[in-house]
């Protein structure tokens, strides 16, 4: 059985999740929205830098609404829960790397309401959160009883995060670091990761306060620092750190942390990523315990290509798409999925 899908947005995740659709066996790319004026009314093959596809991006809700689709990758630089609303009313299931990864009641009524009406699904998914910060942890506790901590954590080199106005404006990189720590990226950060907590306390049943604690440290620059938004000075935010944790009583037994330093040099405090480098980490302590280490998903500086966190948090989201398909309406978050595997390359099938 084949699904039609479209893509909303052409973005890093975008051009990916196309690149994808396009490799999987049982998707057809049938449409894509485009926030860009300039980009509306192309070939989406022009846009992604490959052979005419046949299909013309368009910036009109309206013409995706009418659009005879399954699915939607749903992937803007920031959700708007009334497009997906729309999107679920006209029938479409939606799988999506910006949030709905384990929603509360009232973050989930009113999109389940538009799912039901539409007989559609919502699925968030993703790499961090959405992945890495939730499912693989969950996943690993599964080879230790008696669990009593689990742990996920992400060390990246910013340098390598082509996305400028994103790095300055949103991360606060660059900034002085009162204006970092009062900005945006807490809060946008706390959506998303606090659902990955929550996630896991429920799963494995720690009895923990229901009230995630989120906390925040910069580093500044001690000396200037080349980044994608220019040089960093001294005195302004080259490093940031984010936590959350679950506690039950005043023992931690989730957290979730994100390390980004504009490289491991001239920073105050002195952060580094120690010898094992960029990474993620994913910690369970019971019986037994055990560290697992991922490499590959972040890039070094002076490489070229896309990010491979960013193909992999598209990949994610297409590999979802039939089991999307499939389930029955409503909210569907990893603890409803089947097992979801990547599929073989089209030359060999």
């Amino acid at each position: 059985m084949t699904f039609r899908v479209v893509q909303w947005a052409t973005g890093g995740v975008g051009i990916a999740a196309i690149k994808g659709v396009l490799e999987h066996p049982e998707l057809e790319l049938v449409g894509c929205w485009v926030h860009s004026p300039d980009k509306a009314g192309r070939d989406v093959g022009e846009i992604i830098g490959a052979e005419p596809l046949g299909i013309t991006a368009t910036n009109s809700i309206d013409d995706i609404l009418a659009l005879d689709a399954d699915a939607v990758i749903y992937a803007p630089l920031l959700p708007d829960p009334d497009e997906v609303a729309a999107l679920l009313r006209s029938g479409k299931n939606v799988v999506t790397p910006l949030g709905w990864f384990y929603p509360t009641e009232k973050q989930a009524a009113p999109l389940r309401a538009a799912a039901l009406e539409g007989g559609a699904t919502l699925h968030g998914t993703g790499i961090a959160p959405g992945g890495i910060s939730e499912k693989l942890p969950l996943m690993f506790s599964a080879l230790a009883t008696g669990v009593t901590f689990v742990r996920a954590e992400e060390f990246s080199d910013l340098r390598t995060y082509d996305a400028p106005d994103v790095v300055r404006h949103v991360m606060g990189f660059g900034d002085t670091p009162e204006k970092a720590l009062s900005g945006p990226m807490q809060k946008l950060l706390d959506g998303g990761f606090i659902q990955a907590v929550r996630m896991c306390v429920d799963k494995i049943g720690f009895a923990a306060d229901p009230q995630v604690r989120s906390r925040q440290e910069i580093a500044v620059a001690t000396a200037p620092i080349e980044s994608p938004i220019g040089v960093i000075e001294p005195g302004q935010v080259a490093g940031r750190r984010f936590h959350w944790e679950a506690l039950a009583g005043d023992e931690v037994v989730v957290r979730v942390t994100v390390n980004w330093l504009m490289g491991e040099e001239d920073l105050d405090p002195p952060w580094d990523f120690g010898p094992a480098g960029q990474r993620y980490e994913i910690e369970v302590r019971g019986n037994p315990d055990f560290t697992v280490t991922i490499n590959g998903f972040q890039s070094e500086p002076g490489d070229h290509g896309p990010e491979a966190g960013i193909v992999a948090t598209a990949a994610h989201c297409v590999n979802s798409v039939p089991a999307v398909c499939a389930a029955d309406p409503g909210l569907l978050t990893y603890l409803d999925m089947p097992l979801i595997s990547g599929r073989a390359a089209p030359r060999l099938t």
